[in-house]
């Protein structure tokens, strides 16, 4: 059997997922990689077949999108040609994690391909999602089309969503609390966060930032440019996780019982969407129009969060499932 994966390169959601997924994939058949995009800092540990342009978004500095340089990244006649180069038809099954390339070829060529993403799970009306403007849903309804959909939530909110994909570094990690605070804000400059940060001096944040090279410490908070391992080890051993509104990385503080604060990129509308889910289950929320972010994060150090996640260890049965039902 031939598989082919696709994976989303922005962020670093999409490759930890496929870094669990494919040596499941490959006890069925031979696995071709293909990945698009830039700005993740996580790499895949197998060879990748097809290294494409795709289309991705540019992370900011003020917590949101930079859309000048990710309108600079966007090249539609390069998307035509990867699109029309993929041969589709020589493989048994398409696996798409939120790749647009090979999604419009699936469509193109009439071939089906299977969503496995957590954006998949947008496709379900049960899923918590906010009001807001339609192009936002039509965005996350056609950037990457597919005839079958497996996605990953917080909760099982549809009978084809699963609850998060955690990394076995991430379910192998001891977990204690050390007592200091693990940041990451992709779309906030170092910069500007570390002055917010030091109003709270009796608290140890170790910050991980996109936006430095270089590692330093600036009173009470440690900044270090963005390290897989040196990142699960401070969140293994944190009192709380403060990121963005993206999947993964709270998935993964709240599998450990970590306390968690979100604060999700603006205008973002699948940040917005996740933030949201959250802010139902009672975890606190920093949104875009909030300027004053200082009172949400002491009243988040100060006080205990009381939340029970349950994500059980059950990708290996997915995979077993979506071949065996998928694969032609």
């Amino acid at each position: 059997m031939k598989i082919l994966y696709a994976i989303q390169g922005t962020g670093n959601g999409h490759v930890s997922r496929a870094r669990e997924i494919v040596p499941l994939l490959q006890q069925h058949g031979e696995v071709d990689l293909l990945i698009s995009g830039t700005q993740a800092d996580v790499k895949l540990t197998q060879d990748v077949k097809y290294q494409l342009h795709g289309f991705s978004f540019i992370f900011g500095k003020k917590g949101g999108v930079n859309h000048y340089e990710t309108m600079k990244t966007m090249n539609l006649p390069r998307f035509v040609k990867d699109m029309r180069s993929l041969p589709l038809k020589t493989y048994n099954l398409i696996l798409n994690d939120f790749e647009p390339v090979t999604a419009w070829a699936c469509k193109q060529q009439r071939v089906q391909s299977v969503g496995l993403s957590h954006q998949a799970s947008f496709q379900s009306k049960l899923v918590p999602k906010p009001k807001s403007v339609d192009w936002a849903q039509l965005v996350m309804k056609y950037y990457a089309p597919a005839t079958h959909y497996v996605g990953f939530h917080f909760d099982r909110y549809d009978d084809f969503i699963y609850t998060p994909v955690i990394r076995a570094e991430i379910r192998n990690q001891i977990v204690t609390n050390l007592g200091h605070y693990t940041v990451y804000l992709p779309a906030i400059d170092d910069k500007d966060l570390v002055p917010v940060l030091k109003q709270l001096p009796l608290i140890k944040w170790q910050v991980f930032s996109k936006h430095t090279k270089l590692s330093y410490t600036d009173g009470n908070v440690q900044v270090s440019p963005v390290n897989n391992e040196l990142f699960n080890e401070s969140l293994a051993s944190c009192a709380g996780l403060f990121t963005g509104g993206g999947f993964e990385g709270p998935a993964e503080a709240l599998h450990m019982g970590k306390k968690l604060l979100v604060m999700p990129m603006k205008f973002q509308y699948e940040q917005q969407c996740n933030a949201f889910a959250l802010k139902q289950f009672g975890l606190p929320v920093i949104w875009g129009s909030n300027k004053n972010w200082l009172p949400i994060i002491k009243s988040w150090v100060s006080n205990p969060q009381e939340h029970q996640f349950h994500f059980p260890d059950e990708t290996a049965s997915i995979i077993d499932k979506v071949v065996k039902q998928f694969a032609r």
